[in-house]
């Protein structure tokens, strides 16, 4: 395919002037709070098992099931959210974060909680349709909104968490979740007034592949239910290699039926080409490094300093050790696409993969400093992360055709969301390996390891934004 510019679809000028700002603060809000939805269960975890009675293995699902279903839906918007109704998709998905929202706060049993968690996760799947709506209305301000959608999309999962973790603490969980109703109408209420009325004409020929679609999600949800509860690995062995391996035969007959269907789900000629399979291959090993990084500092401030390590520190103020990650991430969102006429995509994800590198080195050597520590490197994660997000639109984008520009950052966001998956599985099995039998918490020798794991994958990534680039710096530019 040749290169696509990234020239807004349809030459909305106007919008990036005068209206353009208003657009620009509500694409970015509703990706924040879809992500901060999203992200919400993970401090109530615990809350959840107390007041519904159920194991934390159970209360885990309130998370788990959040991840599903955004897999799920984030292709499938992407294809259904083309411009001649993306306003009704986007209207239409908030309604239904909204309404899973409310099963959240309701007095009911457990699975009505689990339903909304489920409702809410269909949101995840609104990054790559805020991203294409800006593509075609912002004009020149579209490189830079893209960037910060894609950040507001991962750094968001730091946002919620702190004030979660504080709502819990002073009224329960339910008043927590009370928190996703009131932004989850905000949005909603944001989107109906700033997103732009629906102008393309439809297509004649437009059929969304739903055969391709139930493929696709059956394939998404056995990798991901894999990936997202590692207990299954040392428990039941042979269950997750069978699950894995029908989610990947069922993932093979998902390519085979898209090359032969005329409207696919997904393009898959656009992800054959080297800029886009090389960010995507990028994403996945980086949002493995990354994520595992992220949980192992979480869950390191909270271990009792009486076994030997540890700070801790109660689940209010380990959310308070997020907000670095998010401040540093949004800042870098705003630096590194400043530096893009000078240093190529590909360039620029080596630069801030050598930054998630410090940061995994920097707590595999040095942990025993204070708790000043940890806040130190999850603000240079954080900064990484954000830099790394903000460029991934840019290396995808910039061959990619603007018509496909919701289908292409889906799929990207699908394999981000593998990615952290399973650096958070291969987190915990990596700290349930160095736990001693009968002992609640791992060895410190374990954190070392599990860090010194994601940097090996941080480096991988390196080498792999570096041969890419050297790659298509031989290839001549048309």
């Amino acid at each position: 395919m040749s290169a696509a510019s990234p020239a807004p679809e349809t030459g909305h000028a106007a919008a990036a002037g005068r209206g353009g700002t208003t657009l620009v603060a509500a694409l970015v809000f509703i990706a924040l709070v879809v992500a901060a939805i999203g992200s919400l269960g993970a401090p109530l975890i615990t809350a959840v098992a107390k007041d519904y009675d159920v194991s934390l293995a159970t209360a885990q699902w309130t998370l788990t099931i959040t991840l599903l279903t955004g897999a799920v839906a984030t292709p499938l918007l992407g294809r259904l959210g083309s411009a001649h109704r993306r306003r009704k998709v986007v209207l239409a998905t908030l309604a239904v974060v909204a309404v899973g929202s409310v099963a959240t706060v309701v007095p009911a049993p457990f699975a009505v909680l689990l339903a909304g968690r489920a409702a809410q996760g269909v949101g995840l799947g609104l990054t790559a349709l805020m991203m294409a709506t800006a593509r075609q209305h912002l004009g020149e301000r579209a490189v830079s909104t893209i960037a910060m959608l894609s950040v507001a999309s991962t750094i968001g999962i730091g946002v919620g968490y702190p004030i979660a973790s504080l709502l819990t603490q002073l009224g329960g969980v339910r008043v927590a979740y009370l928190l996703g109703v009131v932004v989850a109408v905000a949005a909603l209420v944001t989107a109906a007034v700033a997103i732009p009325r629906d102008t393309a004409a439809p297509s004649a020929a437009e059929p969304v592949d739903w055969f391709g679609a139930s493929l696709l999600s059956a394939g998404l949800v056995a990798v991901l239910l894999v990936t997202s509860q590692p207990g299954w690995w040392s428990s039941n062995p042979l269950l997750v290699v069978l699950i894995l391996a029908v989610g990947v035969a069922v993932l093979a007959g998902w390519v085979v039926v898209e090359r032969k269907v005329a409207r696919p789900l997904v393009d898959l000629i656009a992800l054959r080409h080297p800029a886009v399979a090389g960010a995507n291959v990028v994403m996945f090993v980086s949002g493995t490094a990354m994520y595992l990084l992220f949980t192992l500092i979480t869950r390191f401030v909270q271990t009792p300093s009486q076994v030997g390590y540890g700070y801790g520190l109660s689940e209010v103020e380990a959310g308070l050790v997020l907000v670095p990650f998010s401040a540093l991430g949004f800042v870098a969102g705003r630096v590194v696409p400043k530096v893009r006429e000078k240093v190529s995509p590909f360039g620029l994800l080596t630069a801030n993969g050598v930054v998630i590198v410090l940061a995994c080195v920097l707590f595999a050597g040095v942990r025993g400093m204070g708790v000043a520590w940890p806040v130190v490197v999850m603000g240079v994660l954080g900064f990484g992360v954000g830099g790394f997000s903000a460029v991934m639109p840019q290396a995808i984008l910039a061959v990619t055709p603007a018509e496909e520009t919701a289908a292409a950052m889906s799929v990207n966001q699908v394999v981000r969301s593998v990615g952290f998956s399973l650096g958070s599985a291969v987190s915990g099995l990596i700290l349930a390996a160095h736990t001693p039998a009968g002992s609640f918490a791992p060895t410190d020798s374990g954190y070392t390891t599990a860090s010194w794991t994601a940097g090996a994958l941080a480096l991988v990534t390196i080498v792999l934004a570096i041969g890419i680039n050297a790659s298509r710096s031989k290839v001549p530019r048309s």
